[in-house]
């Protein structure tokens, strides 16, 4: 596969594989500082209008977030999109994903809600769901203050995050709310078990490995990586339907262990009615849409952005006709 790769992306998958640090060997404090470490500011600050932290109140704390607002005029009624980072639920942050969030809500000419849900292990499975259902609650009631739709309101998560993506749309529907016009899944993480095919086949030399993410599974669910119940707080695969679930976007990447449980993902949601659209970039690697200087990755953000507007215009001609 390594030799099929454009040489861009060759070249910034060969910088990843040499100069990210060994995660699977720390303890999760030292792999956050190490990953801490190498953020780069964004370069995209003129993207939106304001970016605007506040703090949400969670089940035993608080947590931080943050507020993207697109130009534009005050009068019109935009998405809002809650987006949950990737990090293997152990590392990443507001800084991180910054520059991508700033992208988001300028592409898709939404309001954007960046969460900082509490990290494992020191916080374990459900807190990271939990946090991000009570992100999209306090969100949800703000409509009038955030100047967003409630009929089109979207969570959204990359890696780890899209992991908390699927669950919170899970949650949303059994727990009889917010409605959600859109759930948006890039290379999510869906189950602790590690062994599909793409595990065997890109279980190293693409980033992401498969010892890294068997690392991940067990700072945030513990060694013996029990699930709670129900179990799909973790693995949303695992939920008994998938049926009522809000429509999806899924984008899988081909050099990724993570391959073959999101392509099954999406084939779960579009065999339970859920209208779903799954795109497959065979030769990209995982992470590749936050990366903000990759070409590759600035045309699959801009297909994102894209399909991400046509559901909601759909939805909102379904609402508002």
């Amino acid at each position: 596969m390594i030799d099929q790769l454009d040489p861009e992306v060759a070249g910034f998958l060969a910088v990843l594989n040499e100069g990210f640090p060994p995660v699977a060997t720390m303890t999760g404090a030292d792999a956050r500082a190490a990953t801490k470490a190498r953020q780069v500011p964004p370069a995209n600050l003129d993207d939106v209008r304001s970016a605007e932290d506040v703090t949400i109140p969670v089940a035993g704390g608080t947590i931080g977030a943050r507020v993207y607002r697109p130009h534009g005029p005050d009068d019109v009624r935009r998405p809002l999109v809650v987006f949950l980072h990737g990090g293997g639920f152990v590392f990443c942050d507001l800084e991180s994903h910054d520059g991508f969030c700033r992208d988001l809500a300028r592409g898709v000419d939404a309001v954007v809600v960046s969460v900082d849900y509490r990290l494992a292990p020191e916080h374990p499975a459900p807190t990271a769901a939990e946090d991000a259902y009570a992100a999209l609650l306090w969100a949800s009631e703000r409509h009038d203050e955030l100047g967003t739709d409630p009929a089109r309101v979207v969570v959204a998560g990359d890696s780890a995050g899209g992991n908390l993506a699927a669950v919170v749309a899970l949650m949303a529907r059994d727990r009889r709310g917010p409605a959600l016009a859109a759930q948006v899944l890039l290379y999510p993480v869906l189950d602790p078990a590690c062994d599909t095919a793409s595990y065997a086949t890109y279980a190293e030399g693409y980033f992401n490995t498969r010892a890294n993410m068997e690392w991940y599974w067990d700072q945030y669910l513990g060694p013996e990586r029990r699930l709670p119940e129900p179990p799909e707080l973790v693995a949303p695969g695992r939920a008994a339907s998938l049926a009522g679930l809000a429509p999806a976007i899924v984008v899988v990447t081909g050099a990724d262990p993570l391959r073959s449980e999101g392509e099954a993902y999406a084939a779960a949601l579009a065999a339970a009615g859920v209208p779903t659209l799954a795109r497959t970039y065979p030769t990209l690697f995982h992470g590749f849409l936050t990366i903000l200087s990759l070409r590759a990755g600035a045309s699959a953000r801009a297909l994102l952005h894209a399909d991400l507007r046509t559901l909601l215009a759909r939805t909102s001609l379904e609402t508002h006709p």
